[in-house]
C-alpha cells in the first residue's frame, strides 16, 4: 500500500495545485469584477451568470455554434474513426503505414495544421478549381460563414479522426476470431457479423471514442482562432475563443470570462454524464 500511495502522491498533488486549485480559483473570480490586473475587486455574487446567460447575445450565439459543432464533430469524428479501423484490420498488408500515415496530423500542432489548412482553402483549392477539374472547390471556405463551418469541420475531423482509430483498432483487435470463424461458417454475412458480434464486444471503446470526442469538440480553440478567428464576423466562433477575447481582446473582464468558463464546464459535465449514462446502459443491455 505504501508502496502505491509513494507513486500517486505525487501526481495527484501536481493535480491539486494545478488543476482544482486554479479551477476553484476560477469560480471564485466568476463571482466578482476583476479585471485581471488590478488587485482591487468587488464581490458581484451570480450577476456575471446572469448577464451570461441573459443579455450576451453573442455568447450565447457561440453556445449554439459550438452545440453545433459538437453534435457534427461527435458523430463524424466516431464513424470515420471506426470505419477506417475496420478496413485498415481487414487488410492483410501496409497495416502499420496505414495507421501511422492517419495517426500523424494528431501530432502536429492544431495551430500550426489550421494556418497550413487556412493555405490550402485560400490559395490551393481555388486553384485547382480554376483548372476545371474540381469547380466546386471555388468557394469562400473562410469569408462564407456555411463554408468556414465545412473548413472546420474537415480540418478538425483531419486533426482528431486518427486518435479514435487507434482505439478502435486496438477494440477491434480484442474481439475473438473463434467467434467471427464460427458466424462466417453459419452463413452470416459481413454486415450482420458486424453489427451483431464485433459491434457488441467492442462497444466500451465506443463509449470512450464518444466520451473523447465531446470533451475535445467542446474545448476545440485552435483551430477555428487559426482559420476563421471566429469570422466572418463571429458566425464561426466557440465558446473557448468568446471566453478568450472576453478575458484578453475585448474589456480585459477577467471575472466575467470566468463565469463564462465555469459555465462551459457544467455544460459539459452535465452532457458527459447523460452520454455515459446513455451507453453504459446500452452496454449492459447487449
Amino acid at each position: 500500500m505504501r508502496n502505491v500511495l509513494f507513486f500517486v502522491v505525487p501526481a495527484l498533488l501536481f493535480y491539486v495545485i494545478f488543476v482544482l486549485i486554479p479551477a476553484a480559483g476560477g469560480v471564485w473570480y466568476g463571482m466578482t469584477n476583476w479585471n485581471g490586473l488590478n488587485p482591487n475587486y468587488r464581490f458581484v455574487g451570480l450577476s456575471n451568470y446572469v448577464e451570461a446567460l441573459t443579455e450576451d447575445r453573442v455568447f450565447l450565439d457561440s453556445v449554439l455554434f459550438t452545440l453545433k459543432y459538437v453534435f457534427f464533430m461527435v458523430v463524424l469524428q466516431n464513424a470515420l474513426a471506426l470505419l477506417l479501423a475496420v478496413l485498415i484490420e481487414g487488410r492483410n498488408r501496409g497495416k502499420v503505414l496505414f495507421r501511422t500515415t492517419l495517426f500523424m496530423p494528431n501530432m502536429i500542432s492544431m495551430v500550426i495544421g489550421g494556418f497550413v489548412w487556412l493555405f490550402i482553402f485560400t490559395q490551393v483549392l481555388p486553384e485547382i478549381a480554376q483548372t476545371g477539374i474540381f469547380p466546386f472547390l471555388d468557394q469562400s471556405w473562410i469569408g462564407d460563414p456555411v463554408w468556414s463551418f465545412y473548413a472546420i469541420l474537415i480540418v478538425s475531423l483531419w486533426v482528431g479522426v486518427g486518435y479514435l482509430m487507434v482505439i478502435y483498432i486496438a477494440a477491434l483487435q480484442g474481439v475473438p476470431t473463434q467467434l467471427k470463424e464460427a458466424a462466417e461458417i453459419d452463413g452470416a454475412s459481413r454486415m450482420r457479423l458486424f453489427t451483431s458480434i464485433v459491434l457488441p464486444m467492442i462497444l466500451p471503446a465506443v463509449t470512450i471514442g464518444m466520451f473523447l470526442a465531446l470533451n475535445m469538440a467542446f474545448k476545440v480553440f485552435e483551430v477555428v482562432y487559426a482559420l476563421t478567428g471566429g469570422g466572418p464576423g463571429r458566425a464561426t466562433q466557440v465558446i473557448a475563443l468568446n471566453i478568450f477575447e472576453e478575458a484578453f481582446n475585448m474589456s480585459n473582464r477577467y471575472g466575467y470570462a470566468s463565469a463564462k468558463a465555469t459555465l462551459l464546464f457544467l455544460l459539459v459535465f452535465i452532457i458527459t454524464l447523460i452520454q455515459l449514462r446513455i451507453m453504459k446502459k446500452r452496454e449492459v443491455e447487449l
